[in-house]
């Protein structure tokens, strides 16, 4: 069974709705907040590339629904050492999320786990929330009556924000710490490193801290003094 921890540690601050910036995602959006306040709605699947925000609204929606006094678990399979045991661990609950359903992709007993969680919910009326890179019957899942049970789901896709909708969400991420953050360090920052969203917001809050360590403006000549040194 994973552990139960305090939601303030659980859940990172910046993963709500509120912070998600849907692009061409606002049904995808829509839709998961629908599910999350309660709304009479299908259980969800969100398929999409890394970076195009399946796991912030996984996340986001268990916030939700807990603060409105749900029973939530979000289980992260890609980085749980026994899948299965931990799908096999899951204890009831009102809404159940689990993220990067490709970790277990071929992996029979953590399948046949999730098949069985899948059938407990609908009769016990939980409502259950899914993530993976790809659809029901892409994701590599070798059980048939799984793919078939994710294929019942409301199919939702989700697509990565362009390079200009990356721009605007770092430079307000910056906005709202009081630094300004110059084209020239996006400009820098894209060319150089991964575009996933997630991994550049979490580059960016490094950069932040040792700035303010240094009291030095984020500039590039900075940028590259402090990843050389990481």
């Amino acid at each position: 069974m994973i552990p139960q921890l305090p939601l303030a540690l659980r859940w990172p601050r910046r993963q709500r709705f509120e912070h998600f910036h849907a692009g061409a995602n606002a049904a995808a959006l829509a839709a998961i907040e629908a599910v999350a306040k309660g709304a009479d709605a299908a259980w969800l699947y969100l398929n999409g590339p890394s970076g195009s925000g399946k796991s912030h609204l996984l996340m986001a929606a268990c916030q939700v629904a807990n603060e409105r006094g749900c029973v939530v678990q979000y289980l992260p399979l890609a980085k749980l050492p026994d899948a299965a045991a931990a799908i096999r661990g899951v204890a009831g609950g009102d809404l159940l999320a689990f993220d990067d359903l490709s970790a277990i992709a071929g992996n029979r007993d953590a399948e046949h786990a999730l098949f069985d969680v899948y059938n407990q919910s609908r009769a016990e009326g939980a409502v259950l929330l899914f993530g993976a890179d790809a659809t029901p019957t892409a994701v590599g899942l070798g059980l048939p009556d799984l793919r078939s049970r994710l294929g019942a789901c409301q199919q939702v896709s989700l697509k990565p924000l362009d390079d200009a909708e990356r721009r605007t969400v770092l430079k307000k991420h910056a906005a709202d710490r009081g630094i300004d953050l110059d084209d020239t360090v996006l400009d820098w920052l894209f060319a150089r490193y991964a575009r996933d969203l997630g991994g550049l917001i979490e580059l960016f809050d490094k950069l932040d801290q040792a700035s303010l360590a240094a009291r030095r403006k984020v500039t590039v000549p900075f940028l590259r003094s402090v990843l050389k040194e990481q």
